[in-house]
C-alpha cells in the first residue's frame, strides 16, 4: 500500500486437495506439479503396509508399519480413511491433517474413490473433490507400461480395476480429462484458487468486514 500500511490477512481455514484417478492417468505428476509450485499447500504422507520401493523415504513418501500397527491405528480412530489395494493397505492420518487445517494450510491427497468416501464421512466441508481421467483406455495402458513401475500381471489388474474407479466420477466436484499434462495442471491450479476464497473458508472475513464498516 503506497501508505506503508501492511494490508490486512484474512484468516483462512485450510482446505483438503483429493486427486482421484485409475493408475496411470497422471495425478501423481500432477500432485508434483502442484506441490512444487506452491508452498501453501503439502501431501498428506499415508501409512502403508506395503514394502518401501526403491527411491522412497520414509516419512516424506510413507510411514511404512506392519499390519498389527496398521490395525491398532485404525482400531483407535487415528486414521481418517484406510482401504485395501492390491494386496496392501493405506491410511491418512487424522492428526498431522486436522493441525494444518486449523493453521489455514491446505493438505493434498493422492486416494483412491473408496478413502475419499471415508473422508467425506470425516469432514466433507474441508474437501475439494478432482478425479482425474485418461483421454483413452489405450492411452491409460500405454502410460502403464512406459512407467514400467508394475510387472504385466499388475498392469492387467490395473487396467481390469480401470472402469470401476472410472465409474465414481460423479462423486466428485471436479473433472479433468488429461489429455494434455501442463493443461491439466494449469486446470487444477485454478481450481485451488477459486476454492481457497469460498467464504465459509475465509473465517477471519466477518472481522475484516466489521472493520470496513467502520472506517478501517
Amino acid at each position: 500500500m503506497s501508505d506503508g500500511v501492511k494490508p490486512y490477512q484474512i484468516e483462512r481455514r485450510g482446505l483438503m486437495l483429493v486427486l482421484s484417478s485409475p493408475s496411470g492417468a497422471g495425478k501423481s505428476t500432477i500432485s508434483r506439479a502442484i506441490l512444487e509450485s506452491d508452498a501453501d499447500i503439502s501431501m498428506s504422507v499415508s501409512v502403508t503396509t506395503r514394502p518401501k520401493r526403491p527411491g522412497e523415504v520414509a516419512g516424506r513418501d510413507y510411514h511404512f508399519v506392519d499390519k498389527t500397527e496398521f490395525d491398532l491405528m485404525a482400531n483407535r480412530g487415528e486414521l481418517l480413511e484406510f482401504a485395501k489395494v492390491f494386496d496392501h493397505y493405506y491410511g491418512t492420518p487424522k492428526g498431522p491433517v486436522m493441525e494444518a487445517l486449523s493453521d489455514g494450510s491446505d493438505v493434498m491427497f493422492d486416494i483412491d474413490w473408496q478413502g475419499t468416501q471415508q473422508l467425506a464421512e470425516e469432514a466433507e466441508e474441508d474437501m475439494v473433490r478432482i478425479f482425474i481421467l485418461p483421454p483413452s483406455t489405450a492411452e491409460l495402458e500405454r502410460r502403464l507400461h512406459t512407467r514400467a513401475q508394475d510387472p504385466p500381471d499388475v498392469v492387467a489388474r490395473r487396467m481390469d480395476k480401470a472402469a470401476d474407479e472410472m465409474s465414481h466420477y460423479f462423486e466428485y466436484d471436479w473433472v479433468i480429462v488429461n489429455y494434455d499434462i501442463d493443461t491439466s495442471v494449469a486446470q487444477v491450479r485454478a481450481i485451488l484458487q477459486s476454492e481457497r476464497l469460498r467464504r465459509r473458508r475465509q473465517v477471519g472475513l466477518g472481522e475484516f468486514v466489521k472493520g470496513l464498516r467502520a472506517g478501517r
